[in-house]
């Protein structure tokens, strides 16, 4: 069970923990604070890989169903799981499974939100994708979708100075990522226009890690820091790269964005 991304689960896997890494999650997570409705109501994870949102979810009070291609991830991600109080497990249910035919099998009821992210860049068309997410977001329910921004892929070049690959960024949507998959990015706009295809209103976008990939010493895969060292500065940075992905211009120029989509509610049933 294969996907785009499988020849560089190990990179990813050595990645974890490090500093973009923590930037990306931490950054989810406070968005997704914003937007999402109070516990108790049912959460869909589609590529949930190691889990992190999920158990984050689940700690909440959310019921989550975390589905990925990935054995080796969800085998990470179940023995964290067992490392929960019962109460917590007890939410969680982990699926091994593609998106697409995961989905066409029924499983599961349409339900209030969708997490899908990380996934599309993986996709060289993302339609098939996002037609399974609106299929299981229920009337009235929530979409979040973490992609590539298309719209700043060449301020990564740019500020390491490859002006080549800088210069074609500016009229692509490919890119070569730090795991070595050569993935695609989304543009806002043109993301925007294929989720109200699929019936679902883009009402919020946010950037994530808009100084962390910026530095070309590091590249984001430093340690992040930590106290006794740096006391507060890990927080501060979170601060700042939080601030920054709601505020323009700073989260039009982040590395990934993120999007809240919803569908609409059901209208009334007219009277004859």
């Amino acid at each position: 069970m294969s996907t785009a991304f499988t020849a560089a689960e190990q990179n990813w896997q050595t990645r974890l923990g490090k500093l973009r890494d923590v930037v990306r999650q931490e950054l989810v997570t406070r968005q997704l604070s914003a937007e999402l409705p109070p516990p108790p109501v049912p959460v869909i994870d589609l590529g949930c890989g190691q889990g992190t949102q999920a158990l984050r979810l689940a700690r909440r009070g959310y019921a989550v169903t975390g589905v990925d291609a990935s054995a080796d991830l969800l085998a990470r991600f179940e023995r964290d799981l067992a490392a929960e109080p019962a109460e917590v497990r007890d939410r969680v249910r982990v699926e091994r499974g593609l998106i697409v035919p995961w989905a066409e099998r029924g499983v599961l009821s349409p339900v209030a939100i969708v997490l899908c992210h990380g996934v599309l860049m993986y996709q060289a068309d993302p339609d098939p994708v996002l037609r399974a997410i609106a299929g299981l977001t229920a009337p009235g329910g929530m979409v979040s979708l973490l992609v590539r921004n298309g719209d700043a892929l060449a301020m990564r070049p740019g500020l390491s100075g490859d002006w080549a690959a800088c210069a074609a960024a500016f009229g692509s949507d490919q890119y070569a990522n730090r795991i070595g998959v050569t993935a695609r990015a989304d543009r806002l706009a043109d993301l925007t226009g294929r989720l109200a295809g699929h019936g679902l209103e883009l009402t919020a976008w946010y950037g994530v890690r808009v100084f962390t990939d910026m530095d070309p010493e590091t590249g984001g895969d430093a340690d992040p820091p930590t106290p006794p060292d740096s006391p507060g500065e890990l927080e501060a940075l979170l601060d700042c790269e939080e601030r920054a992905g709601r505020t323009d211009p700073y989260r039009r120029v982040a590395a990934l964005t993120h999007l809240i989509a919803r569908r609409p509610a059901a209208e009334p049933a007219r009277q004859g």
